[in-house]
């Protein structure tokens, strides 16, 4: 029995290994390891392009302690003495991530328990003994708690891991028991096939790793093994449902598999993470701005500035033109009266003469829509109010003048100019105008602020966007 579930194991294990060694490809990214810090622009975990090994080979031995059970390993109140069997595992390691992995083990070993080793063929006169020969496969799922809980500002070099593990099989043995007082008269009273029904049994722990180089690592791990069955330990069954549970001790080592120079267990994505921020906020590099210069200096570039000369110390709009926040034709750097509108000659302030315009050639510049649209803005209303105290405090009437760019038909143009139009009027007379003072004109595409733009395309976004404007003619 014993030299078949070995050969089934050894059958399973021996093809993967095989194809884990061959279906690693060379490493190809800068961050090879946990101990160096690179750039790579592939992912870790693709078939594709891998830069860690993903594959083990894991070995070790050790000592089970038969526990819960009707013959302990360990002498309780005196009775019996203390026995120490024997165990060892191999194992193929799959490494899903950086956390995460399986792996199909097998375990084999002997307990012994009772009031003797039967081994020493001693009589046993405080009560029963017994030995089991076990033999087990399972899947077990293989937790990295280092990386799931280092630090990602701790950059250094770390070679110490703690894994957790946990999993179910198959257990198959053969139970041998020793009555009191006998010395020779083993004999076996249980065996369990492997696959059979009964045969399940799960185990879990933890495992303490170290680094000893590229490939190798040696770990010290503690298991509890759960058989679900009250004969293992080779007792007399008292007919119970309690399990004879063990406590698996051993010492390994993992072989690494693979061409690269990490295995991806020890390597830590977000320090890398952290690595390459660190990298890059460490470095210098010149931004070129303005490639076309900037020739006013006013910190718009000359490639969207739409007035290349603004007088030295005059505050722009984001296209580079001067502010002129009354729109009296006196941008604010020369402008004595910022927020009420006068005339050029008097320094942008409003002068004692009851004209302020005087003549029909007098334009003011109003406001600009967004495309297909007759509402106002809320950034254009501080500029309507400016133009109703300056209609206010002008003895003069006014046109307000709409138009459009040339995109669309002329007709349906024509008609949204009268709707700016309007709006313009309507705000204006809701604001304290006079209705008398204002009339309300569609121009369509007939006027344009600039008249290359026909068709629109022909000219920037910017150009088109001042012709959809609403301006002001005195009358």
């Amino acid at each position: 029995m014993r030299l078949n579930l070995t050969c089934l194991a050894l059958a399973v294990v021996l093809p993967t290994a095989v194809f884990a060694q061959d279906s690693i490809k060379s490493s190809t990214g800068s961050y090879p390891n946990s101990y160096t810090s690179g750039s790579a622009s592939v992912s870790p975990f693709t078939q594709e392009s891998k830069r860690f090994n993903d594959w083990a080979i894991s070995a070790g031995a050790g000592i089970p302690l038969m526990h819960s059970a009707d013959l302990n390993s360990l002498k309780e109140f005196g009775a019996g003495q203390n026995l120490i069997g024997w165990s060892g595992y191999l194992s193929v390691d799959k490494a899903i991530s950086h956390a995460f992995g399986l792996k199909l083990q097998y375990d084999k070993g002997e307990t012994r328990q009772g009031a003797v080793n039967t081994k020493d063929h001693v009589a046993s006169p405080n009560g029963d003994a017994g030995r089991t020969q076990y033999d087990a496969i399972s899947i077990l799922g293989d937790l990295n708690f280092s990386n799931l809980l280092r630090r990602v500002d701790n950059k250094s070099p770390y070679r110490w891991a703690l894994h957790g593990y946990a999993g179910v099989g198959t257990l198959a043995y053969r139970a041998y028991r020793q009555n009191a007082g006998a010395s020779y008269n083993q004999q076996l009273v249980t065996e369990i096939k492997p696959f059979k029904a009964g045969s399940l049994f799960g185990q879990g722990g933890a495992g303490l790793k170290y680094r000893a180089s590229r490939s190798l690592d040696l770990e010290a791990r503690g298991m509890y093994v759960y058989t679900g069955d009250d004969t293992f330990d080779g007792a007399r069954t008292k007919g119970g449902s309690n399990s004879d549970n063990f406590i698996n001790l051993t010492l390994g080592a993992t072989l690494n598999l693979g061409k690269h120079e990490s295995h991806v267990f020890w390597h830590d994505p977000l320090q890398e993470m952290y690595y390459r921020a660190d990298v890059l906020a460490a470095k210098s590099q010149d931004i070129e701005v303005c490639k076309s210069g900037d020739a006013d200096n006013d910190g718009v570039c000359d490639d969207w500035d739409r007035q290349l000369d603004t007088p030295q110390g005059a505050r722009v709009d984001g296209a580079g033109v001067a502010l002129d926040v009354d729109l009296d034709g006196v941008i604010d750097l020369y402008d004595k009266c910022v927020t009420v509108p006068g005339p050029v000659e008097n320094n942008g302030c409003p002068t004692n003469s009851t004209s302020v315009v005087g003549d029909n050639t007098r334009v003011l510049e109003g406001i600009e829509f967004d495309f297909n649209s007759d509402r106002i803005l809320p950034s254009n209303t501080p500029i309507l109010n400016n133009a109703a105290n300056y209609i206010n405090s002008s003895a003069g009437a006014y046109n307000v003048i709409g138009g459009a760019d040339t995109t669309g038909p002329a007709v349906y143009n024509q008609r949204l100019s009268e709707k700016r139009a309007n709006n313009v009027k309507n705000y204006l007379i809701q604001n304290g105008v006079p209705s008398g003072k204002i009339d309300a004109i569609g121009r369509g595409e007939t006027n344009l602020k600039y008249p290359e733009c026909n068709p629109a395309g022909k000219c920037p976004e910017w150009k088109n966007r001042a012709n959809r404007r609403v301006y002001f003619e005195a009358k």
